[in-house]
């Protein structure tokens, strides 16, 4: 019974993982594709589009009920993590792109091509930095996006399962009209998953305004 509460912990950080790892991969995508261009640019951005073009929601629930639904509880928590950060880096990607290619054209980068700086040199100094406020509203605006996920894929069975809590498996138990009339108190998980996402949401728009505040 002890184990009950660090599993709790657990899914509780599957959003933030998750988000670090969907904004890691988008990094090292949108990066490439921004510095090198041409046909990796192309292949790279054409991927990304697929990706933005497909339900994601279904699309999520569809690749997750693909994969064995009966593993161990750390099992199903890095199942949940790789399934719903790798399926979200194509929006990440673009962005990170958009700034690499604005940085790799200023008059500085060039100048320090031309002294001779090696590809790596001028990612570390010059254009990963310009990155890091895109990637701070877009981990606020994904985290609360990635719990949700977690808790829809537990609510249709496929993330969590009891004992270990989750708010998807507690709200699961609401399917049935009856409890939902005489225990409508069970929809608390519901009001914590919308405080959560309106908490995040205020921090993303507030990480927005400071750093339009600081680019004009």
């Amino acid at each position: 019974m002890r184990i009950q509460p660090r599993h709790g912990r657990q899914r509780s950080a599957a959003g933030v993982l998750a988000t670090l790892l969907s904004l890691t991969a988008g990094t090292i995508i949108g990066t490439v594709s921004g510095y090198y261009g041409k046909w990796v640019d192309e292949s790279l951005m054409g991927s990304a589009e697929l990706f933005l073009s497909l339900p994601w929601l279904y699309f999520l629930i569809a690749v997750r009920a693909f994969l064995p639904l009966h593993v161990s509880p750390a099992g199903t928590f890095l199942l949940l993590i790789c399934v719903i950060g790798l399926i979200g880096w194509a929006r990440p990607a673009r962005l990170v792109r958009g700034v690499v290619l604005s940085a790799r054209a200023r008059n500085y980068v060039s100048a320090a091509r031309g002294f001779g700086a090696s590809d790596l040199y001028l990612l570390q100094r010059h254009i990963f930095p310009e990155t890091f406020g895109v990637l701070l509203t877009q981990a606020a605006l994904l985290v609360p996006q990635y719990v949700a996920a977690e808790a829809t894929l537990s609510f249709f069975g496929l993330g969590v399962s009891e004992p270990v809590p989750s708010w998807g498996n507690m709200l699961s138990t609401l399917q049935q009209y009856n409890v939902l009339v005489s225990y409508s108190w069970l929809l608390a998980p519901a009001g914590a998953l919308v405080v959560t996402s309106v908490i995040y949401w205020l921090l993303a728009d507030a990480l927005h305004s400071r750093l339009k505040s600081h680019s004009i």
